[in-house]
Parts: C-alpha cells; sequence; structure tokens
C-alpha cells in the first residue's frame, strides 16, 4: 500500500469519525485486532476488541479479581470435578439463547488444533451440560488455577457457528478466511456492526446486555494508525478520544498538552528474545561451519551479557520499562524471588571471552525477526540490540514486519531468532511454562516455544506445578523450574512494560495491569 493511500484511508476513517456524539468513543492503536474469531488467536488487542462483543463464564474486575460473569456461581465438588450455575435470560446477539450446551460447544472449539488458546481450554477438562443452566468440568488431574485458565475462554453461539460453518477456529497462520473473521456473535455489552481490516471496526452497545454499564459509550470506532506522529496529532486535535499506545518518547510532552492526559501504570508483561536451538544449522544467517550458534550455551549467555538494559531503558524506553531477568510476565509469578528475577550482568568483556570460547570470535550473521507494531518500541529495541551485538562481531539483520505478518511467520518456526512479549491478566508461572517454555508437545503444550528449546527437567518440574494441589510443594517446584530454565538460558529477558495511555481530557477509564480496555467502564463527558 502507498503512502498516499495509506493517509487517504486513515482521514477517510477519521472523517466518518468526528462528527459522533460525545457517547462514541474513538479510539486508536498502533495496529489492528487479527481476526474476530475469539478462539482463533492469543493476542492483547484482538482478545481485548473481541471482549467487547464476546463474554466468558467468569470475568476480572478493575483489580483483577475474578467474580461472575455468564456464570452466577461455582463450587469444586472434588479436586478434579468444577460444577457452574449458569447465568438465566441471557441471549445472544442474535436473540438466540445462551445455555449449557454453548458453553460445552465453545470449549471443545477453542481446544481445537487451529486454537491459541487450546491450552488453557484443555487445562479446564472436559464440559458437560447437566441442565440447561448448569455445567460440570471434569479434569483428569487437579489444576491449581482452574478459574484463571477458564476467564480465558470466550463462549460463542453453537447454532450460530453450525449455521456459518465456523465450528473450528479459523487457522491464521495459513491465511485461512471464515464468516468468523469479519462477523460476530456474542452476548457481551457491545455488538460488533462493521469490520474493515487496516481501517476501522465499530461497535454499539447492546440494548439487552444482561449486565449494568458504569460508563456512557453507545458507540465505540476503532482506527488502527500505525504512526506515532500521526496518532498523536490526531490525538491532539480531538479527532480521537483515546490512544492504547503512545510513543514513550512522547508521554512527557502529552503529559503537558493542554486538552491530553496520560494514564499510566505497570503491565504484567515480559518481552524477551527467543533463539532457535533445535536445528543443527540457521535458516535465516551466515556462521562459520554451518553451525547453529544458538544450541551453545556460552554463545547465549553471551549475547545476555552484551545487552545494555540500561540504556535500553533510560535511552529508548524513557523509563518506561523495568528491567528483569526474570521469565514471567509478574514477579509474583516467581513468588518475587529476587535471585531469580535478578540479571544477568552487562559485562562486555566477559561476553567477548564466551564467544572465543564457543568458537565465535570473529562472530556470526542472523536475522532477527520482530514486530513492528505489538510491543512498545519493538523494532527500535531490536535495532538496538542488533548494535549492542555488533560489538561481538554479530551482524544482526533486524527484519521489522506488522504483527499481521509477524505472528504466522514465528507460529511457523520460520526464525532464527525473534522478540516475544507475554503477559495478561494472569501472573501464575503456569500460563508462561505449559504454552511458551514447555517442550514442543500436543495439546497446545510449548506452541509459542518458537526456539524448539528442549530441557527434559525443566519440562518435567514445570508439568509437576501444573496439577501439584499443596500450595508450598508447588512454590518449590515453580522456583526450581524457572531456575533451571535460567541457568540454560534459553531465552534472554528484557524488561517487563510499563503502559502509558494517552487520553482526551474528557475521558475516563480504568488502567489495568493487562493493559486491557473495558469500554464499559469508560466514560466520556463534556
Amino acid at each position: 500500500m502507498t503512502k498516499f493511500l495509506a493517509s487517504a484511508l486513515l482521514a477517510a476513517a477519521l472523517a466518518v469519525a468526528a462528527p459522533a456524539s460525545a457517547q462514541t468513543l474513538r479510539w486508536a492503536s498502533q495496529g489492528d485486532a487479527q481476526t474476530m474469531d475469539p478462539h482463533s488467536q492469543n493476542e492483547l488487542l484482538t482478545n481485548s476488541m473481541n471482549a467487547q462483543v464476546y463474554e466468558k463464564l467468569v470475568n476480572r474486575d478493575k483489580q483483577l479479581g475474578i467474580g461472575p460473569a455468564l456464570a452466577t456461581e461455582w463450587q469444586q465438588v472434588s479436586p478434579t470435578l468444577w460444577r457452574f450455575k449458569l447465568r438465566p435470560n441471557v441471549k445472544f446477539h442474535d436473540g438466540t439463547p445462551f445455555t449449557a450446551d454453548d458453553v460445552v460447544f465453545s470449549i471443545g472449539r477453542a481446544a481445537e488444533k487451529t486454537s491459541l488458546i487450546s491450552a488453557y481450554a484443555t487445562a479446564v477438562g472436559t464440559p458437560r451440560a447437566i441442565d440447561p443452566l448448569t455445567v460440570e468440568f471434569q479434569l483428569a488431574a487437579p489444576n491449581p488455577i482452574f478459574l484463571q485458565h477458564l476467564e480465558t475462554l470466550f463462549i460463542m453461539s453453537k447454532s450460530w457457528c453450525e449455521k456459518n460453518k465456523v465450528t473450528k477456529p479459523l487457522d491464521f497462520k495459513n491465511k485461512e478466511e471464515s464468516h468468523a473473521s469479519l462477523n460476530a456473535n456474542g452476548t457481551g455489552p457491545y455488538m460488533l456492526v462493521s469490520r474493515q481490516p487496516g481501517v476501522k471496526t465499530t461497535y454499539k452497545r447492546n440494548p439487552a446486555w444482561w449486565g449494568q454499564f458504569e460508563g456512557n459509550v453507545q458507540e465505540i470506532v476503532f482506527t488502527p494508525i500505525a504512526n506515532d506522529a500521526t496518532r498523536l496529532a490526531a490525538l491532539v486535535s480531538g479527532e480521537i478520544d483515546f490512544v492504547l499506545d503512545p510513543a514513550p518518547r512522547d508521554v512527557p510532552r502529552l503529559r503537558n498538552t493542554a486538552g491530553v492526559k496520560i494514564i499510566d501504570g505497570p503491565e504484567n508483561r515480559i518481552v524477551f528474545i527467543g533463539m532457535d536451538q533445535f536445528r543443527d544449522r540457521l535458516l535465516y544467517g551466515s556462521v562459520p561451519g554451518d553451525k547453529n550458534p544458538f544450541k551453545d550455551e556460552r554463545v547465549r549467555k553471551a549475547l545476555y551479557h552484551a545487552v545494555d538494559i540500561e540504556t535500553l531503558r533510560t535511552k529508548l524506553m524513557n523509563g518506561l520499562s523495568v528491567p528483569t531477568g526474570g521469565l514471567t510476565p509478574s514477579p509474583l509469578g516467581a513468588y518475587n524471588d529476587a535471585e531469580i528475577e535478578k540479571r544477568l550482568p552487562y559485562d562486555l568483556a566477559l561476553a567477548r571471552k564466551l564467544m572465543a570460547e564457543a568458537g565465535f570470535a570473529d562472530g556470526f550473521e542472523v536475522t532477527l525477526d520482530c514486530p513492528n507494531n505489538r510491543y512498545i518500541n519493538d523494532e527500535e529495541i531490536c535495532i538496538a540490540l542488533a548494535g549492542m551485538w555488533a560489538q561481538l562481531k554479530v551482524k544482526v539483520r533486524v527484519n521489522g514486519m506488522p504483527r499481521a505478518t509477524y505472528f504466522p511467520k514465528i507460529e511457523k518456526q520460520d526464525t532464527s531468532m525473534y522478540m516475544l512479549g507475554w503477559g495478561g491478566a494472569i501472573t501464575d508461572a503456569e500460563t508462561t511454562f505449559t504454552p511458551v517454555l514447555r517442550n514442543r508437545g500436543e495439546k497446545g503444550v510449548g506452541y509459542w516455544n518458537f526456539g524448539g528449546v528442549k530441557n527434559d527437567k525443566f519440562d518435567a518440574l514445570a508439568a509437576a506445578s501444573s496439577t501439584e494441589g499443596d500450595a508450598k510443594k508447588r512454590e518449590e517446584l515453580v522456583k526450581a523450574a524457572l531456575r533451571e530454565y535460567k541457568a540454560g538460558v534459553h531465552v534472554i529477558p528484557l524488561h517487563r512494560q510499563v503502559i502509558p495511555w494517552a487520553a482526551r481530557s474528557n475521558v475516563t477509564a480504568v488502567h489495568r495491569a493487562d493493559n486491557w480496555l473495558e469500554v464499559q467502564w469508560v466514560t466520556i463527558g463534556k
């Protein structure tokens, strides 16, 4: 797409939004949702946009506590059996009633191979309908964070999916399209009106929603605006009301800009660099001896020691990051263990020594795949790392691309080195262990382990922690697993993001630690 055409499309999208009333929320982000299919992908912006339409059995409150949603009450009948009472008189947006059959269908759909939340769906066991408003979940083994897993699973209409031939999640990485790509039918506070990928997505308030609106937003108009300066200008001029991701360099100026305010807070999200550790030679690189240098722990450790994390924090992130050596989105996942959270020091001399010991004193070449519209300063971070690793004679080609291209690429393990961020509402280590760090296996286990890391000792400890019901024993298993993975330097952790939101002064929004905009809590004043 030409620059002129992109600008024209943006202007057209904003022009449509401009005359809206005070109860229309016009908001923007650097990227766009990947799909309207709520089970296909597992990416924050995609999930949060779909959550305006689709709901779950349980939901998060403003402090990330779990409370009732489509289920009104529940009990753990035994260590492996949970029973839920469903909310009566709830209807999907097409008018069909919500029942236990929809729950059973949705959990099964979310567990399909084409779902990126299949590990979470599998973790809640097998659901069965006891009556139209009662569902039981039978587990094969205890799940210490059952409710937190359940909170990730959207409920769809069985009849709507059958009617529109979308009984399985679309295969996004292979560019599959379906009726669920552009259409939606949930029970939530807002109804999808139109979807134009890369241009505009609109919603209207659901007048039949069972819940109580706290805000006054009647209509939502979302416009992806890739360019930081254009996004900022649209906010300052009043063309849009809210920006999810202002550039960190612009935040100090925005704090002193009339008509605009910053709403900020830490996010439960860790950003790290992954490396191919399973192939004998790199897909994208040039290495003496045609080897895979990332199979050597000394090389991985050398790259870690060469990261000047303080320069990244102060110069690039403008202080909006918290450097860590941890592996979980929040330090709570490591039970606030200071040793696990401690970074390897910035030490170029040691890094060069390790490279020489590994036989790579003269370095090698490699491509670093990186999104350019997903994390704060994502491509800029990759470029800065390339400069730091050049001091080890490692020539890094940064391959920046939009998230819609990036994620399908790395999902196929079509990468030699990549950036990934992981986080959300769950602070427990389990939702990092099973999908991201464990050995690749079935039912979503290790799906996001795109570097193909295989550490059997870690895998056994992590698997045991997933079903350990004794809190003290589980803490010991989690810490032992994290220490083992960290010792192998299987990834290079960078930092946890601090997320600033930018809004017009008359917009009131709740900033949650999972960077989730809940529109039904938003109020637009005069």
